[in-house]
Parts: C-alpha cells; structure tokens; sequence
C-alpha cells in the first residue's frame, strides 16, 4: 500500500520486506523512485544499431554494392563485421581480396559511403531510446556510450538526433586498442563515468556488443534489430524487442538484483 507526496511520489506506509536475508523492516516514508535507482548508477548505450539503425543501412548499401557485381551477400557472411571492425571480414575489401574481382577499391569505398550516407537521411532513434534517456536523466543516473565506431563518425549523428548532451561519457573504438567483442571500450567507459561493472546497464543489438558487455561484467539488455535478431547470441540477462517492452524502474530493479 502507498500514498502520494505533493511532488506526486509514492511512499510506502506499510511493512514490506526489504533486500537482505531474515530481514522484515517497517519502510515509513520511503521513495520508490529513489529506490529504484540506488544500486544501478549508471546506463550505457550501444550506438550503432542500439540507438539508430545504423547497421541494417550499412547492410543494405553492401548488399547492394555486391549485387552490382554479380555477388549476393547474406546476413550470415556480413554477421562477423555487426558490431565490431573488419578484421574478420571486410566488406570494403572482400570482392578483391578474396574472389578476385578487377575493381577499384577506392571507387567502391566511396560508393557505398555515399549510398548509405543518403540512406541515413531518414533514420531516426529507435523506438524507446528516447524514453529511456529522458528516464536515466530524470533519475540522476550517469548516461555513457560505449561503441565500436570512431567518435567523428558517432558525434554527428548524436548532435543531428539531439541526444548529445544526454552523455556523460562517451567510449569509442579509436580511444581503445580492441573494438568489440573485448570489453575495453566498456571498461573504459565505466572508468569515465566512474561507476563500478555490476552499478551499471549495457543495451546492445548484436553479439560482439553483448559478448563486450557481459566480459566487462556489466548487466546486459539485448535488443536487437532486424539484422540481429536472427543471430546467435550468447547467454544475456535480458533479451527485448524493443525498449517499450520493458518499464525503465523495473528494468533498474531487475538490474539490481541481478
């Protein structure tokens, strides 16, 4: 049972059980807004997927730019590249390097740089993002990205979305010497923010994301995309369609718990 402050909080006013083994406290005047919140400090953000659906466009301009040449690129043979850099497989490079194709990698480069330049016109945030960021901030919660992506290639977007000032930290891959799915943009990241692994909350859409999350420590909130979401993924805390599935309070107390 619980009754409302003038500011339109609820309190409780009934004995409740309360975290820690045998204990049953009487809570007088205790704020649940508050308390959601005392054990996760922190959320971190993925970018590209996880706040805009960078990766399905990058995706799209590939496949089109291989079928140009004769060549179907599936979302099994882009998967290792979601998420982290090219080591694996580069798409930028595969046609020369590995079937040969007399092209100009340059010109392709640029190609498909200028495609998914104007495919990314139209993209907005993912449903919920905005929600949630406005949640972390009216909570007091500290807000840091933490991607694989270069930080000239993350900031403009999050200045076109309006979303910069919402970040205290922000980690990229040009600040760390391993992308995902190693876990220093993450740990890099809690350092900036000064938060410790298990006060904090990953969201991320791909593999490598959730494998860098969870080797940091962190409690991870899955939510991929339509190129994602029929990935292998290993074992998460959570898995959601979309950021609206899940109540931001109950998620900080799921976390907590956790």
């Amino acid at each position: 049972m619980g009754t409302a402050t003038p500011e339109g909080r609820v309190v409780a006013i009934e004995i409740l059980w309360w975290p820690g083994p045998g204990r049953l406290d009487m809570v007088v005047g205790k704020d649940f807004s508050e308390e959601a919140s005392a054990v996760v400090k922190a959320i971190i953000f993925d970018f590209d997927g996880t706040v805009i659906d960078t990766e399905m466009v990058w995706y799209r301009a590939f496949r089109d730019a291989f079928k140009a040449h004769g060549v179907d690129l599936s979302v099994e043979m882009y998967a290792p590249c979601i998420g982290t850099g090219h080591e694996t497989f580069n798409p930028f490079e595969y046609l020369a390097t590995d079937l040969h194709l007399p092209i100009d990698l340059e010109a392709f480069r640029r190609g498909v740089e200028a495609h998914h330049a104007e495919l990314m016109e139209t993209e907005e945030l993912r449903e919920g993002v905005m929600h949630y960021l406005n949640a972390a901030r009216s909570r007091r919660l500290k807000i840091g990205m933490a991607s694989s992506s270069s930080r000239t290639w993350v900031e403009p977007f999050m200045e076109r979305l309006k979303i910069r000032d919402y970040f205290h930290c922000i980690g990229t891959g040009d600040g760390v010497a391993r992308v995902k799915p190693d876990p220093e943009v993450y740990r890099q990241t809690l350092n900036c923010l000064a938060v410790d692994a298990n006060e904090a909350v990953a969201i991320e859409d791909s593999p490598n994301g959730a494998k860098a999350a969870k080797a940091a420590g962190i409690y991870c909130v899955l939510v991929p995309g339509p190129l994602t979401q029929s990935l292998a993924f290993d074992p998460v805390d959570c898995r959601l369609n979309s950021l609206t599935d899940l109540d931001f309070d109950l998620l900080l107390k799921q976390a907590g718990q956790s």
